[in-house]
C-alpha cells in the first residue's frame, strides 16, 4: 500500500516500514517509537497512545479509514496524547509487552492493538479495533481520567507494569532443578504429551477442533516426529489428514501457490487472505518432511508451487525475502484471489465444466457477492477416477488452466507488498527451502537458499570477534533495529541446515557465532532461559518467550540449535544447556501441549540416540545427497572431500580412495561402509 498524499505528512514520513508509511499522511500527528517521542510525552506530561499493527492487517486498514483519517478524531488525539504508531513486525518487543498488558486487563488481544500508557511507558488501558464513535468516547474518557484521576491511573499503570516485569519461570512454576534426561524417560513423557494433545484433534477436517484455524506447522511436525519415535499410526494419520485438508482448502492458493495466514472457518475453506513469509517458510519445511515420509504427489505440487510463489512475489533483487502480501486490494479483502463464474468461463473456455468442478466453483458462487474461492474437495487421483480420465492427461489440463488463471490474475491490481526484510522470517524461509531441497533434490531450490544465505551474511549479520550480531530488519538499503532472539535462533537454524546439504563449513561456524552472541547478550544465567530482547533493551520489561504461537517460541528454537551444534561441534556446554532447558520445560509441555510443540519436537530428538553421519571422499556431495533423500530426522550429516577441522571429520578418512560413510553415536562409530544402503541399514538397526 502506498502512503496517502492528501494531508501534510507527520513524523512517519521518514520511516522505511510500509505500515508506518501508510499512516504518514494521516491528520493524526503520529510519531514512531523512539527516544524523541517518549521524551516528548514526559516533557508535555501527556499520556501516550501506542497503536500497533502491520501492513497486511485488514482491520488495521479499517480503523485507519474510520478513525485515523478523520479530522475530528485526529483533533482529540493530537490535543490530549502523544501518538505513536508501531509496526509489530518491526518492533515485536514493543508488541509483545503491550499485547500481554491488554490480555492481563481481561481483554482479548489482536490487531490493531491500541494501548494507553503513562509517559514512563506503563500501560493503564487498551483494546483492539474500535469504530469511530467508540474510539471518540474512549479518547474523551481517558483524557478526562488522566486529568482528574491521575493518582488512580498511575496506580493501575504501576500494577500492570509490575505484572509485566514478573519472571516467567516463577509465574509458571518452572523448577530450578534439572532432572537428567534419558531416552526411555523422554519417550514416556512424549506419550503423555501426545495423549493430551490428541484430545483436541478435529478427526474429520484435521487440525484442532475449533475455528478459526491457523496452520501451526510445529504441531504437525511434532506428530511426524512422534510417529518416527513411537510408530504411533494415530499421530501420523492425523498429521497427514491435516496436511491434506490444508492443501485442498482455500487457505492454500490453488492457482499461485503459497498459504494464507489462517482460515476463518473449521474447514480450511475461507482464508484471511494475507500471505506471510513466516507461514510459508515453516509450511515448506512441514510439507517437505511429510513428502519424505509419503512421496505424495499432492505434497510435491504444494512444494513446487509455493517455491514458485516465493520466487515470483517475495524475493528481492538482492536475495532477501519480503515480509508479506496484504489481504486487501482495491479496498476489498480477498478481491485479488476470488473469481466470478463468468470470468472463469472467459479464461477456461471448453474446459470450464471440468475445471470449475475440480476447483468447486459454481455459477452462484461459494463465497461472498457471488464469487468463488477455489478449493478442492478431492485429490487429482480421485477426480480422474470420477471422470474416467488418465492422470497424465488430466494433470496437463489442470496445469494449463492454472497457468491461464494465474496470467489473468496477474493483470488485476495486486495486494500491497510489505517489502521490509525481517531477519528471523528469512531464517524460517531459508530452512524451508533447504528442507524442500532435501525432499525434492532440485538444484534450483538450493541455489535460491544459498543466495538468501549470502544476502543475510552481507546485509544483516555483523561479525564481532568470536560472535556475530544481527540487525532485525533491512529496508531500502538500510538495516535497522538490533536483532531479537528469534532472529538469532531462526537464522542459526537455517545455517545449520544449509551446512548439512552443501558442506561449506563457513555456515556452520557462522551459526555458532550467532549462538555465542545470543548466549552473551540474551541468556539469563539465574533462570537459565533466554530473554527475547538483548541486554541493551530500554523497554519497561524483558520477556522470555517460552510458548509457541504461529511462530515457534524463540527459546525452543535456540535450544534445538544448541542441541545440534553441541553434536556437530562437540561442544558439551551446548549439549548440557539444551538438556537442562528441555528438562525444566517438560512439565509445562505436558500441561500445555498445543502451545509447546516445538519443545516437544526437541524432545523427540532427544528420545532416541542422535545419529552422526560423517562422509569422507571424492563423491561426498553425491553420496550425501542420496542419503538425505531417505527419511531419518534424528541425524546430523557432516561431509568433506579429504580434510576438515570439525571434530567428527578430523580423524575420518576415505578408505581405499572410495567415499566412505561413518555412522556414529555419541562419538562412537560403527564399521565404515561405502554404500548408502549399508549406512541406512546401520541407522535402522539403532532405532527401537
Amino acid at each position: 500500500m502506498t502512503a496517502k498524499s492528501s494531508q501534510p505528512s507527520n513524523h512517519l514520513i521518514h520511516e522505511s516500514s510500509p505500515y508506518l508509511l501508510q499512516h504518514a499522511h494521516n491528520p493524526v500527528y503520529w510519531y514512531p517509537w523512539s527516544e524523541e517521542s517518549l521524551q516528548k510525552a514526559k516533557d508535555e506530561d501527556k499520556p501516550i497512545i501506542v497503536s500497533i499493527g502491520y501492513s497486511a492487517c485488514h482491520w488495521c486498514h479499517v480503523m485507519e479509514r474510520e478513525c485515523f483519517e478523520d479530522e475530528e478524531v485526529a483533533e482529540l488525539m493530537n490535543k490530549h496524547f502523544i501518538n505513536i504508531k508501531v509496526d509489530r513486525e518491526e518492533r515485536p518487543d514493543v508488541d509483545q509487552i503491550y499485547m500481554e498488558a491488554v490480555q492481563t486487563m481481561g481483554l482479548q488481544g489482536g490487531w490493531p492493538l491500541n494501548v494507553f500508557l503513562t509517559p514512563d511507558q506503563k500501560p493503564f488501558y487498551g483494546g483492539t479495533y474500535f469504530p469511530k464513535q467508540n474510539w471518540l468516547q474512549i479518547l474523551n474518557n481517558v483524557a478526562l481520567a488522566y486529568e482528574k484521576q491521575r493518582e488512580q491511573v498511575v496506580e493501575a499503570a504501576d500494577k500492570f507494569a509490575e505484572g509485566l516485569q514478573a519472571s516467567e519461570t516463577l509465574r509458571y512454576n518452572i523448577s530450578a532443578s534439572q532432572p537428567e534426561l534419558y531416552p526411555a524417560s523422554v519417550q514416556r513423557e512424549l506419550r503423555e504429551v501426545f495423549r493430551a494433545f490428541s484430545e483436541r484433534f478435529d478427526t474429520e477436517k484435521g487440525g484442532l477442533n475449533k475455528a478459526p484455524k491457523f496452520p501451526m506447522p510445529s504441531q504437525w511436525l511434532f506428530l511426524l516426529r512422534y510417529h518416527f519415535v513411537t510408530e504411533d499410526t494415530e499421530a501420523l494419520n492425523h498429521a497427514l489428514l491435516t496436511l491434506d485438508q490444508i492443501a485442498l482448502g482455500g487457505i492454500y492458493d490453488q492457482i499461485g501457490g503459497g498459504f494464507a495466514r489462517y482460515s476463518v472457518d473449521a474447514e480450511w475453506f475461507a482464508p484471511h487472505f494475507e500471505k506471510m513469509l513466516y507461514d510459508n517458510g515453516q509450511l515448506l519445511s512441514l510439507y517437505s518432511e511429510a513428502f519424505s515420509v509419503t512421496h505424495s504427489d499432492l505434497y510435491r505440487q504444494v512444494l513446487t508451487d509455493t517455491i514458485a510463489f516465493v520466487q515470483r512475489e517475495l524475493t528481492s533483487p538482492e536475495g532477501g525475502f519480503y515480509s508479506a502480501l496484504d489481504a486487501d486490494s482495491e479496498g476489498e479483502e480477498g478481491k485479488y484471489y476470488v473469481w466470478s463464474y463468468d470470468e472463469l468461463q472467459q479464461v477456461l473456455g471448453d474446459t470450464t465444466d471440468m475445471i470449475t468442478d475440480y476447483f468447486s466453483a459454481t455459477p452462484e458462487g461459494n463465497w461472498e457477492n457471488g464469487n468463488n474461492i477455489l478449493h478442492l474437495s478431492q485429490s487429482e487421483g480421485e477426480f480422474v477416477r470420477k471422470y474416467e480420465l488418465s492422470l497424465p492427461d488430466f494433470s496437463e489440463v489442470v496445469n494449463k488452466a492454472k497457468q491461464d488463471l494465474l496470467e489473468r490474475r496477474l493483470q488485476r491490481e495486486r495486494p500491497g507488498l510489505d517489502d521490509k526484510i525481517i531477519a528471523g522470517w528469512n531464517g524460517l524461509m531459508l530452512r524451508g527451502l533447504i528442507d524442500a531441497y532435501t525432499a525434492l533434490g532440485e538444484q534450483s531450490i538450493l541455489d535460491l537458499a544459498q543466495q538468501n544465505a549470502q544476502f543475510l551474511k552481507s546485509k544483516l549479520i555483523q561479525t564481532e570477534g568470536e560472535g556475530a550480531s544481527i540487525s532485525h530488519t533491512y529496508a531500502k538499503g538500510e538495516r535497522k533495529i538490533d536483532g531479537f532472539l528469534d532472529d538469532y535462533a531462526f537464522i542459526a537454524d537455517g545455517l545449520i541446515a544449509l551446512y548439512q546439504v552443501n558442506f561449506d563449513e563457513q555456515w556452520l561456524h557462522l551459526a555458532d557465532q550467532l549462538v555465542q552472541y545470543a548466549i552473551r547478550h540474551f541468556y539469563h544465567q539465574k533462570e537459565q532461559f533466554f530473554f527475547y530482547t538483548p541486554a541493551s533493551s530500554e523497554l519497561i520489561a524483558r520477556k522470555k518467550e517460552l510458548f509457541d504461537n504461529v511462530i515457534p517460541a524463540s527459546n525452543s528454537a535456540m535450544t534445538r540449535n544448541l542441541h545440534k551444534l553441541g553434536v556437530l561441534l562437540e561442544k558439551s556446554d551446548y549439549t548440557e544447556l539444551a538438556q537442562g532447558m528441555l528438562s525444566r520445560m517438560l512439565p509445562l509441555v505436558k500441561q500445555y501441549p498445543s502451545d509447546t510443540t516445538n519443545w516437544a519436537v526437541l524432545a523427540t530428538e532427544m528420545a532416541l540416540p542422535l545419529a552422526e553421519v560423517a562422509i569422507v571422499g571424492p563423491d561426498h556431495q553425491e553420496v550425501a545427497s542420496e542419503l538425505i533423500q531417505h527419511y531419518h530426522p534424528n541425524k546430523v550429516v557432516l561431509a568433506t572431500e579429504n580434510e576438515s577441522e570439525l571434530p567428527l571429520l578430523k580423524e575420518r578418512r576415505a578408505e581405499d580412495g572410495q567415499t566412505t560413510l561413518y555412522v556414529c553415536y555419541d562419538k562412537t562409530c560403527q564399521l565404515p561402509v561405502h554404500a548408502v544402503s549399508d549406512a541406512l541399514d546401520q541407522l535402522q538397526r539403532n532405532l527401537p
